[in-house]
């Protein structure tokens, strides 16, 4: 069994989202892989194993198993163009299947994954009122032109924008209050979102579900977001940057591209480096 650690979404060769990533020949029992994701320590750790002509994949947070990751996923891109060669790889999850197309360049990976297909819906006015109890925020605090959403892209995600920058940058919460709380509504994060213009965005995500306070670069919400900004007539087609783990002190870049059709795949880009 292989590990790597990577940082995922680097912004100019710095910060990113530490991953685990792991390549076996098979995959470990799933107690192994929750042991060895502990044992690493990050937010989560990929697992990686041929299929076919593919990968089955399958994601650990230091508590938990999680249904997908995106910078995980952008880690493990890097990865195989390292070991296996620049290309597309096919990636079996048990929601579906993804890809990951990879290239190394001087040193740095560059990845893009294709989601899994994107939903949204309002969200339900307790839930919100239960948010933003849990961070502190009154009514006034959100933007009125981003009502909040749950999302997905292959994970659940309650989506709160701000209408500033000083608000997200206060974002603070209790990390057992937290994780009880995205425990029993089924959220894999709250991607709190200041957006500063119409295709850049601002974000913090609380991970209190896998153990984590908040998370540096988080693809999956990338994807549910831009699908969600497509799917609900706020952006037409193209990209938007999300830039995100400024507060944390491990600035991260993610781009995510988007076509017109509701509910089509998100594709999500950004640069990895190997963590010494």
């Amino acid at each position: 069994m292989q590990i790597r650690r990577i940082a995922a979404f680097t912004e100019e060769g710095t910060g990113g989202n530490p991953a685990g990533v792991v390549l076996a020949d098979q995959l470990p029992e799933a107690a192994t892989m929750q042991r060895v994701a502990a044992e690493i320590g990050y937010s989560e750790t990929v697992f990686a194993a041929p299929l076919g002509d593919g990968w089955q994949i399958r994601y650990f947070s230091p508590e938990s198993e999680v249904p997908f990751c995106g910078h995980a996923t952008i880690a493990l891109g890097a990865v195989l163009a390292q070991e296996k060669g620049p290309g597309r790889y096919r990636l079996s999850l048990a929601g579906g299947e993804i890809e990951v197309e990879a290239h190394v360049e001087d040193g740095v990976g560059h990845s893009t994954l294709r989601s899994l297909p994107t939903r949204s819906t309002a969200a339900p006015e307790p839930l919100v009122e239960e948010a933003l109890a849990l961070f502190g925020y009154s009514r006034d605090a959100l933007d009125g032109g981003l009502p909040p959403r749950l999302m997905n892209a292959g994970a659940e995600h309650l989506f709160l924008a701000l209408n500033s920058r000083e608000a997200l940058s206060a974002m603070d919460y209790d990390l057992q209050a937290g994780r009880a709380f995205m425990r029993r509504h089924g959220l894999v994060t709250v991607a709190l979102v200041w957006r500063e213009d119409a295709r850049l965005f601002h974000a913090r995500n609380a991970f209190a579900s896998g153990g984590v306070l908040e998370d540096p670069a988080t693809g999956a919400a990338a994807a549910a977001m831009a699908g969600m900004l497509r799917d609900e007539g706020v952006l037409e087609p193209g990209e938007i940057t999300i830039l995100q783990g400024f507060d944390m002190g491990r600035p991260s870049r993610i781009v995510a591209r988007f076509d017109g059709v509701a509910g089509s795949p998100v594709l999500v880009s950004g640069a990895s480096a190997e963590i010494p």
